[in-house]
Parts: structure tokens; sequence; C-alpha cells
């Protein structure tokens, strides 16, 4: 049973900083909890049955809303409604090519195909609406075309596979039959430059950012993989990063970023100004152990892997559309 709510502090920034090459507007709250963020609901618990988890990831989102969420050490894919129903599941592993054997990073295509990245065997698997599979491609190495530690992972409308390989340090990209296109990234700590990333996610404007898990920073670059902007920075204090994981986008083109060793989320408009944060470590609603994965809703729910507690915490934006 989740822990009673806690009601954190509330602060307001009431001019505006540069911290760490990231804007906060006058607007934002250090603290978005209870001011604007609600929250909906929690699901889930340590275990091996229906809808229970052993280490939460990603997440995707299939054409009818329901939530696609990977679990690494349980070797699947669970599938739930959005109010947390258990529907079905992906669950391949025979320790071979064609099966998971530590899954991370997931993804859905515009024919509602999945496509669910292997952290430890490298492969890339593709399977139909009915969960049959349809492909497997990729495999380890480190030579173009294959992964190593693949982590999460996005395909794009006009059907690209973008995914962070955290053990080769880049960005790996496929078309839709798993050939490889075209890779950028690599090992450092320079400007395109990569260290373990964690997401690979395309915004609605076809761009591509990272989380640079590793260099404390998130990276933006075009399509074609030319680097745009970076902001952010290792620390702790509003607009910095301690190792960011998950990273999504809401249809207004607000980002999410998981703050994984600040145990919050921080959430930064198009311009990369911070709008507001909420979490902290702990039990609690609205409070976060070893976070991943999320992903925001056309409604304005956020999904949000606190793979450390063991399940799926859900929220409402407040102001969402403003």
């Amino acid at each position: 049973m989740l822990a009673n709510k806690k009601t954190p502090l509330i602060t307001s920034i009431v001019v505006i900083l540069a911290i760490g090459g990231v804007m906060l507007s006058a607007k934002a709250s250090f603290f978005g909890f209870g001011q604007k963020v609600e929250f909906v609901s929690a699901w889930g618990s340590k275990g091996n049955g229906d809808g229970q988890f052993l280490y939460l990831e990603d997440f995707a989102l299939d054409a009818s809303g329901n939530l696609l969420a990977t679990d690494a050490i349980r070797s699947n894919v669970q599938i739930f409604s959005p109010d947390g129903e258990f529907l079905s599941k992906i669950d391949t592993f025979n320790n071979d090519r064609d099966s998971f054997q530590k899954p991370e990073g997931v993804a859905v295509d515009t024919q509602g195909n999945i496509y669910g990245g292997d952290y430890l065997s490298g492969y890339i698997h593709k399977f139909d609406t009915n969960h049959n599979l349809l492909k497997t491609f990729s495999g380890p190495g480190k030579e173009e075309g294959q992964t190593i530690e693949a982590e999460f992972m996005t395909v794009t409308p006009d059907g690209l596979i973008y995914i962070a390989e955290a053990g080769n340090h880049r960005i790996s990209t496929f078309n839709l039959d798993g050939e490889f296109q075209f890779v950028f990234g690599g090992p450092g700590q320079n400007a395109e430059n990569l260290k373990r990333p964690e997401a690979a996610k395309h915004a609605s404007d076809g761009t591509i950012y990272v989380t640079d898990y590793g260099n404390n920073r998130i990276q933006k670059f075009t399509p074609d993989g030319k680097l745009i902007s970076v902001f952010g920075k290792e620390g702790t204090a509003p607009g910095e990063f301690r190792n960011p994981t998950g990273i999504a986008f809401d249809k207004f083109g607000n980002i999410y970023i998981c703050d994984l060793g600040n145990n919050r989320i921080q959430v930064f408009n198009k311009d990369h100004e911070l709008k507001y944060i909420w979490g902290e470590e702990g039990l609690a609603q609205g409070q976060f152990s070893n976070l991943h994965g999320l992903i925001v809703d056309d409604d304005g729910y956020v999904y949000v892997a606190d793979t450390g507690n063991n399940r799926i915490q859900k929220f409402r934006i407040l102001d969402f559309g403003e």
C-alpha cells in the first residue's frame, strides 16, 4: 500500500536565472507537485506475476492509448490500460537470438508494430500487433549496424528507429525493415560526444533528444545526427542533472526528463526554459527511487517508471497546454 501523501514545499522563482546554460523562467516552480502536478494513481509491486515488476525500464503508447512497459529482469513487455489494468504481455525468453534477454527500450510505429531493444543480447526485435515476432536484427558488436547495451529507443513517423547504445556511446539508426542507416555520437565529453546515453527520443518537429547519462546533460540533434544544442550539467540545482535517464514530450513541445540521481522530474519548455520540478526520494505519492523511463499522453497524463519502488506512477499536469 502506498504511504500517505506528503506535501512538499512549494517555492517560486521570482527572477530569471541561468543555471548550467538553462534559463529558469519567472513562472517556474522549484517543486511542481501539488501546484502544477497532481498524483492520479500507482500500480505494481515486486514480483513475477502479471502487473508486477523486478526492473521497470521504459514505455511506449499504442494507438489505443495502452501503455507498454519493459521489465529488464523479467525479460518481458507488459501492456496496461491507461488506468493500470493488466491486458497482456510479450514474454519470449528462450535464451536464443529471437527472444528477449534484458529488454529496455520499446517503441511502436504508425502501423502498430512493436520494437524492443535488448540490452544484454544486442538484438532488436519487431513484433506485429498480435505480438508475433516479425524480425530480429542488429546484434552484438561495435561495427556499424551492431549494438552493445541497447537502451531507450524511438520510432519516428517517417520510419526511422533511433536506439541509444550505452556500450558504444552512440545513437544507431535503422529503417523499419531493420536495415542500418547511420550512427552519430561517439565516446567523449565534448559536444556531440556521448557517455553511456540512456534514451534517444524524437520531438514533434523530428529533432532527436538524447539523455547523455554519463555527461549529465541533454543533447539535441537534427534527424540526420547533427548537433543543434546542449543543456544541463552535473549538479543538484534546478536545471542540473545527476544521470538523466528517460525523456518524453507532450503535444505542446514541453520536455519531461527523469533526473535519476536527484530522484525528480524536470520539465522544460521547447526553448529549454525550466518550468517546474517535482519529486524526491521516498515511497509516498510523488516520491521516487531509481527513476528510469516516462511518457506523456495527449491528455496530459504522465506515466513514470519508479523502478526502485517496483511501480508505475501516473500524474496529471494541471496547467496542461499553458
